[in-house]
């Protein structure tokens, strides 16, 4: 017997970077989708400036990869009289309205701006099922505004078990933390926040290590790790080189990809450090290359302290290399297995970090082989899992009887 096919609408404020699990979903038999974008970087320069200005990113010129390939999508206008992403009323698109008459459910990514709210609406009036999607691990803002966190305390259970059918999330880390305010474990589906395993392997496998290193200025006997993140201080990059210093383990070098406001003061601290000769700073590596980084380095470090998810997990592991992340980062509750795929430690506690990075730099054969186990883990942490969760989440509501 044919299994039902479900027509769905996603309304997303912008493209994404990754979009392995969208170009899955547009071939899958049992999915006919549409992703509603409410500003595209060709549509309206502000956009781009602010994509470009966002600092959960590198920087936009270092994605190369195809954003908008692959999947059915629409520009839907946007009539806001002040276009941008950082205010609730930068993003009015009325055009969404009338298009969910056309389909069977929506997914809202968000629910910052009016435009979803005018998703929300619609999907609600028509008796459509609603799935809101949200990577929140705990209530602080990364840039402050705690004062909020009363208000998040109250609105976002209610938002969760009374407006939505339905809430995915990206990690075990953001169910538990829903289920801690209150939100109806049924209502939440897990949708893995992944990227394309099958690109980033490949070139991964592909890479000519040795050459990689030279260009990079390290022995190809070396033991190295490997830093990829915007130089902000969320993302502690101070704390990495601190703990490279301590570590001070024989013939092992760190490499820092990426820039950022803190760029001079992160080379000031390797030089009084005594470690500036061991601590490499590349620049911006385009992202369709940053497999090649990977590959060529031995251990990820990634000691951020407000990571909702953290998609670098994703992309070292399946590059074959183990990781060493602070407690703070999403994706280190499915991903990071204690002593097997990598190791956690408290974020900031640099003594520990240290402590774990000297064990881990002093052992290549324990890498190799944590490696190897951190590329099996990501066989089934991929797009299909991140369909087959939301096909799970539409059947409860259109398919109750499956």
């Amino acid at each position: 017997m044919n299994k039902p096919r479900y027509r769905v609408l996603l309304v997303s404020s912008q493209p994404i970077q990754n979009t392995a699990a969208l170009r899955l979903m547009a071939v899958h038999p049992q999915l006919d989708i549409l992703v509603a974008y409410c500003s595209v970087p060709e549509a309206q320069t502000l956009h781009t400036s602010s994509l470009q200005q966002s600092s959960e990113f590198l920087t936009q010129a270092a994605f190369d990869i195809p954003w908008l390939e692959g999947y059915p999508w629409r520009y839907i206008p946007n009539r806001s009289p002040k276009p941008n992403l950082t205010k609730p009323y930068g993003l009015i698109n009325p055009g969404l309205v009338n298009l969910m008459s056309e389909y069977d459910c929506c997914v809202a990514y968000g629910h910052a701006f009016v435009s979803f709210w005018m998703a929300i609406a619609a999907a609600k009036l028509s008796r459509k099922p609603l799935f809101l999607t949200t990577d929140a691990t705990y209530l602080e803002a990364p840039e402050g505004g705690n004062w909020k966190i009363p208000l998040k305390r109250q609105f976002l259970p209610a938002l969760y078990n009374q407006v939505a059918d339905g809430v995915l999330v990206p990690s075990s880390a953001s169910r538990h933390f829903l289920e801690s305010l209150g939100v109806a474990s049924e209502k939440i589906f897990l949708t893995p926040y992944v990227v394309d395993n099958e690109r980033i392997a490949l070139t991964a496998a592909q890479t000519d290590k040795a050459q990689i290193r030279a260009d990079w200025g390290i022995p190809e006997d070396a033991v190295v790790a490997i830093f990829c993140a915007k130089f902000i201080p969320r993302k502690r990059p101070l704390d990495a080189i601190q703990a490279f210093a301590k570590a001070n383990v024989p013939n092992s070098y760190l490499v820092m990809v990426g820039v950022g406001p803190l760029d001079a003061e992160l080379k000031a601290a390797a030089e009084q450090l005594g470690v500036a000769d061991r601590v490499k700073f590349p620049g911006l590596i385009k992202y369709s290359r940053l497999p090649e980084a990977y590959a060529a380095s031995d251990l990820l470090v990634f000691p951020s302290e407000h990571e909702p998810y953290g998609l670098p997990v994703n992309e070292a592991m399946i590059c074959g290399i183990p990781v060493l992340v602070s407690d703070r980062i999403g994706a280190t509750y499915d991903l990071v297995i204690s002593g097997e795929t990598g190791f956690a430690y408290p974020c900031g506690n640099v003594e520990k970090f240290a402590e774990l990075l000297q064990e881990l730099l002093s052992d290549r054969d324990r890498l190799v082989k944590m490696g190897k186990m951190a590329q099996k883990r990501m066989e089934t942490w991929s797009a299909r899992e991140n369909v087959e969760g939301l096909i799970l989440a539409i059947e409860k509501h259109l398919n109750p009887s499956k």
